[in-house]
């Protein structure tokens, strides 16, 4: 009896303690659902919601494989001005780039508030093509219609005629301030612009732009508070004007589907008051160029790198037949007059004809190959120092982007 007692104890006992140890077992909390990134459709396509914020995020860019072939620089007599390491007087150069862009955007009480950055890396042609290095393209920041950063000049944002070499008058980047007020098509914009100086005083753009459904049309002016000499004939006492700054102006039309659906025409023209660095272009190509005809060496190579332009006009046309697409251009100008080997070597009008075609291989995929030809002829030349007055090359390129 005592013996069955214990044993109906011990079994109530072992059950209690069943029961207590039962009740203190953790039932594990379902976890939460993951928080993955979501897209942000506000901005347009491939922006994400960066986790836990309310900023939208887009980062692209694209791969690049280029080719170029730049002609022979050749003068009336026959001078040549281009020459690769074996003495040929051409040059074929290959070139990777890899570009990087990120854009990141909310929205505030003031408008959006953007930042946006670009870093990309261009090789050098040759077997030991590892001497590219990561730099900053443009960065800014975009609160409403303010802006501020590095980025291309207000003066070079609408300019060029619809070809990839776009025949841009003064096309360069800066550190600026700028503020743009928009509304119903019209716009207008007011750029203080970092020259380099290091004094005060900066330059100032001015842009007022209307776009439409039949396409847009904008003027621009410069003012630039020190004249540029660049080879100028003025920047040895011959027709000094007496002045250090520089004005000029710029406008341009674009008109869509004038001759068939998907083409665009555009006529540019800009005018420049003064020598300016935003009247300037570069008209020749090749990376060895120096002149070398004899004992009629003179000092033009900086001819080949920038020319100060007082006038251009050009115009292009662009038409797209579903994944092809084709564009022709075209610019005549005249610059300063330029001084070189110690004289004055008066006016240069110069003329440039630009075809390409472009075809879109797959999704992001795409190839373009262009021509260019270019011809600068002087009003006058010492013929004891310089025998000859115009200079011209033909120059092309073929390129593969694969963009993201």
């Amino acid at each position: 009896m005592n013996i069955k007692s214990l044993l109906l104890g011990s079994a109530a006992a072992l059950a209690a303690v069943s029961g207590a140890r039962a009740a203190d077992v953790i039932v594990p909390v379902a976890p939460e659902p993951a928080n993955y990134v979501k897209v942000c459709d506000v901005y347009g396509t491939g922006f994400y919601y960066i986790p836990g914020t309310e900023t939208c995020l887009s980062v692209s860019g694209y791969v690049r494989y280029k080719i170029s072939a730049f002609g022979k620089i050749e003068d009336d007599f026959g001078n040549q001005f281009l020459a690769n390491e074996n003495g040929n007087n051409y040059q074929v150069l290959s070139q990777v780039r890899a570009r990087l862009n990120f854009d990141a955007r909310e929205e505030t009480e003031y408008g959006t508030l953007r930042a946006f950055a670009r870093v990309q890396a261009t090789n050098t042609f040759g077997a030991n093509s590892n001497n590219a290095g990561y730099s900053m393209d443009q960065a800014y920041i975009q609160l409403g219609g303010l802006t501020m950063g590095y980025l291309d000049s207000l003066w070079t944002t609408e300019d060029g005629v619809l070809t990839d070499t776009d025949l841009a008058v003064g096309d360069f980047k800066t550190n600026r301030i700028s503020y743009t007020y928009a509304a119903n098509g019209l716009s207008a914009s007011l750029s203080v612009e970092d020259d380099g100086n290091a004094n005060w005083t900066p330059n100032v753009v001015g842009l007022v732009k209307y776009e439409g459904g039949w396409g847009a049309a904008y003027l621009a002016a410069s003012y630039d508070e020190k004249q540029d000499t660049f080879q100028l004939a003025s920047a040895n006492s011959i027709g000094v004007q007496g002045k250090d700054d520089a004005f000029a102006l710029k406008a341009g039309v674009t008109l869509k589907d004038l001759i068939a659906t998907d083409s665009q025409f555009k006529v540019e023209g800009s005018y420049a008051f003064d020598p300016s660095v935003y009247s300037q272009i570069s008209l020749f190509d090749g990376t060895t160029v120096s002149p070398n005809i004899g004992a009629n060496v003179y000092a033009v190579p900086s001819l080949f790198d920038t020319l100060p332009v007082k006038w251009q006009a050009g115009a292009g046309y662009a038409q797209q037949f579903g994944k092809l697409g084709v564009a022709v251009s075209g610019a005549y100008g005249q610059t300063f007059d330029i001084y070189g080997a110690n004289v004055n070597l008066g006016k240069g009008k110069y003329y440039e004809l630009v075809g390409n075609v472009g075809y879109e291989i797959t999704k992001n995929f795409d190839m373009l190959t262009e021509i260019r030809y270019k011809n600068l002829k002087f009003d006058s030349a010492n013929t004891a120092l310089l025998p000859n007055d115009k200079l011209d090359q033909l120059s092309g390129f073929v390129q593969f982007v694969r963009s993201f």
